[in-house]
C-alpha cells in the first residue's frame, strides 16, 4: 500500500533503520570492562559474565518467589531486565562502590554520567527497536511511569546484582584472599537491609556450595526436603 509521496510503508520504515548500528558491537565489548579493579583480585571477572551470573540469579529469586512464597514474578522478563543491568558499563566503566559512594555529591554525579550513557546507547538503537530497549537502559518509552510489577522485578534484579557481589567476595575469601573480607561484610549487611524472603532463602539454600572445593561438591546432596537421620 502506498502513502500519500507514493512510497510504501516499508520503504518509510526503512529510512529511520540506522544502516550499521554499532549498539550490539558495543554490548559484545562488556566482555572488556573489568569489576572490582582496585582489588587484587585470584580470579578475574568482567562486566558480561557478571551479567550472565546476574540474570541467572534473577531468575533464581523469581522462582524462589513463585513457588516457595506463592509469589507471581514474570521470570523471563527479570532475566531480560538482568541482561541490560550494567550496559552503561560499556561506556563508563565499573566504578568501585567506595568511589562511586565516597560522598552524596560524587554519587549524584555518576548518576548523572549513567543516564548520559543510556541515552547515548538508546541512540543506537534503530529506531523501530527503540521502544523495546527503553526501558531496558532506564528509559521508559514516552516518559511512561515503570508499573509495580516492573518496580518488583527492578528490585529482585538489584538483588540479584548484590547476591553476585557477595557469592563473589565467598568465592575470594575461601580462596584465602582476605582482599574481599570487608566487602563480604558490607554486602552482607545490604543483603539483610533489602529484607527479602528470597534472597534470604537463597542464602540458606543455595549460597553455602559457593564456597567448596569441587571435592566437596561431588559428595551425595543431602535433601532440603528431608530431616537428617538421627
Amino acid at each position: 500500500m502506498l502513502n500519500e509521496d507514493g512510497r510504501s510503508q516499508e520503504e518509510k520504515s526503512g529510512e529511520q533503520v540506522q544502516a550499521d548500528s554499532p549498539f550490539f558491537a558495543y554490548m559484545y565489548r562488556l566482555k572488556y570492562i573489568e569489576r572490582w579493579s582496585l582489588m587484587r583480585n585470584t580470579t578475574k571477572e568482567n562486566v558480561a559474565e557478571h551479567t550472565f551470573h546476574v540474570a541467572l540469579l534473577a531468575h533464581m529469586l523469581c522462582e524462589i518467589g513463585n513457588y516457595v512464597f506463592q509469589a507471581s514474578y514474570n521470570a523471563d522478563r527479570a532475566v531480560t531486565i538482568a541482561l541490560f543491568h550494567d550496559a552503561t558499563e560499556v561506556f563508563t566503566g565499573d566504578i568501585p562502590t567506595p568511589v562511586k559512594h565516597h560522598n552524596p555529591k560524587m554519587l549524584s554525579s555518576f548518576r548523572e554520567i549513567e543516564a548520559m550513557a543510556a541515552e547515548r546507547l538508546l541512540s543506537m538503537v534503530p529506531l523501530p527497536l527503540q521502544d523495546a530497549y527503553a526501558s531496558l537502559l532506564g528509559k521508559p518509552a514516552g516518559g511512561a511511569a515503570m508499573s509495580e510489577q516492573e518496580q518488583k522485578l527492578h528490585a529482585l534484579v538489584k538483588a540479584a546484582d548484590l547476591l553476585d557481589a557477595y557469592l563473589k567476595c565467598l568465592s575470594e575469601l575461601s580462596a584465602g584472599n582476605r582482599e574481599f573480607l570487608v566487602a563480604k561484610g558490607q554486602t552482607e549487611l545490604a543483603l539483610e537491609r533489602l529484607a527479602m524472603p528470597e534472597v534470604q532463602w537463597f542464602l540458606a539454600h543455595m549460597a553455602p556450595s559457593l564456597g567448596k572445593t569441587l571435592d566437596e561438591l561431588s559428595e551425595p546432596l543431602k535433601s532440603v526436603n528431608k530431616p537428617d537421620p538421627l
